[in-house]
């Protein structure tokens, strides 16, 4: 599996709960084009026998490009049609052999997209057989994406904007009848101006600046936890389940403490802290936060910043802070006693923990030549990636479950 790479990007529905994965897949290192076979070959074949699909999209709906060349081998035919949206690429000839092989595939009860759709008369013949247009929001104007939901909407067609990436996008796309949305707008803060935080977040906030100190104060811990029944509540309970498999029962914070050990104490807070603060978000935000702290705890080994690894889990776990409290990641880590890395890494500054937050941003996005660049400057071997990155997917998926 090492020199295999599938990375995932989340589409939500209207409710911003997750609907689908769309899955980007690179061959290996070297990211080279095989004569004879496609990509699409590729990440079918690939997911199906070397990934574990749970792991990879849960419940949820797995998003497939596929290319001429795999439709033409009937390659979609592995997978089964009621866990699988196939994207035909914008690059795909709608002749009549195609449409003969998209109708089967539609009768087959396969869920067919048109990927990066700009409304071209060439595509109307497939329309029949579409139940999804994809449409770039980086692309698309807005008078294209409005002239899209008038025509198609009306024909009992789902929309879904790609690449969205703020809170006004998301908007636009809601209001003009868009119902599935794709993009890491839901990694950003909605607004950027100072605002009050809710109740129980200031809780947070000082719980993590306290676990954040160069040593605890238990006397501190335990007010801040008396001070919201509901937080103290959760964390025991976290505590007590099976995921930690303690065999006694905890009852309170300075037996948690006593147990975990001021290492795994502090990232236990952390945890449901980040948690916490993210009640009225997606939970696809906490679960991206979770996966980004267990990758960068990681590539401690590698990066050999093994004495970092507590840090390196926190720095990631924050990558996501700002857009949990909608306010600037600077505002945020102001308020936090952190090491000069960890602020540095978050806020643009290169710093010994720039490399593992920059790595894990690059294969999240699926962005393979970033990835490579970082990896060749540091001397890591890239092709140990996927298999940690997974790991961490599902370490994070058993918790935020």
């Amino acid at each position: 599996m090492n020199d295999r790479f599938i990375a995932r990007q989340p589409i939500f529905d209207r409710r911003l709960k997750i609907f689908g994965y769309e899955l980007l897949f690179r061959a290996g290192p070297e990211n080279r084009f095989r004569p004879g076979q496609s990509v699409a070959d590729d990440v079918i074949v690939n997911s199906t026998m070397l990934f574990d699909m749970q792991t990879l999209v849960g419940h949820s709906m797995a998003f497939f490009n596929v290319d001429e060349a795999a439709l033409r081998r009937e390659v979609p035919k592995l997978l089964s049609p009621k866990k699988v949206v196939l994207e035909i690429l914008e690059t795909v000839r709608p002749s009549p052999q195609l449409l003969d092989i998209c109708g089967a595939l539609a009768a087959d009860h396969y869920i067919l997209a048109l990927d990066d759709f700009v409304d071209e008369p060439k595509w109307e013949p497939l329309i029949p057989f579409i139940q999804f247009l994809k449409v770039d929001f980086r692309a698309a104007a807005h008078d294209l994406r409005a002239r899209i939901a008038d025509r198609y909407l009306s024909r009992g067609i789902h929309l879904l904007a790609e690449k969205v990436e703020t809170e006004a996008e998301l908007q636009d796309a809601k209001s003009l009848g868009y119902t599935y949305y794709q993009g890491f707008f839901f990694c950003q803060p909605s607004m950027l101006s100072g605002r009050d935080i809710p109740t129980s977040k200031p809780v947070c906030m000082r719980l993590l600046q306290a676990v954040s100190a160069p040593e605890l104060d238990y006397h501190l811990l335990e007010d801040l936890f008396r001070q919201d029944p509901a937080l103290t509540y959760r964390l025991l309970r976290y505590l007590n389940s099976p995921v930690l498999a303690f065999r006694a029962e905890i009852h309170n914070v300075r037996h948690a403490i006593t147990l975990l050990g001021d290492r795994e104490f502090r990232r236990w807070v952390a945890i449901v802290t980040l948690v916490t603060m993210a009640e009225s978000k997606t939970p696809e935000l906490v679960k991206t936060a979770l996966t980004r702290a267990y990758f960068c705890e990681e590539l401690s080994a590698p990066l050999r910043l093994r004495e970092d690894a507590s840090d390196l889990f926190l720095m990631g776990l924050l990558s996501a802070a700002d857009a949990m409290l909608d306010r600037p990641m600077k505002q945020v880590l102001s308020e936090l006693s952190l090491s000069p890395e960890i602020r540095g890494a978050l806020t643009g500054t290169d710093t010994r923990y720039s490399d593992a937050f920059k790595i894990t941003k690059a294969y999240e996005a699926g962005d393979w030549p970033s990835l490579s660049s970082i990896a060749s400057k540091i001397g890591y071997a890239e092709s140990e990636v996927p298999e940690r990155f997974l790991s961490a997917a599902s370490k994070a998926s058993a918790l935020s479950a």
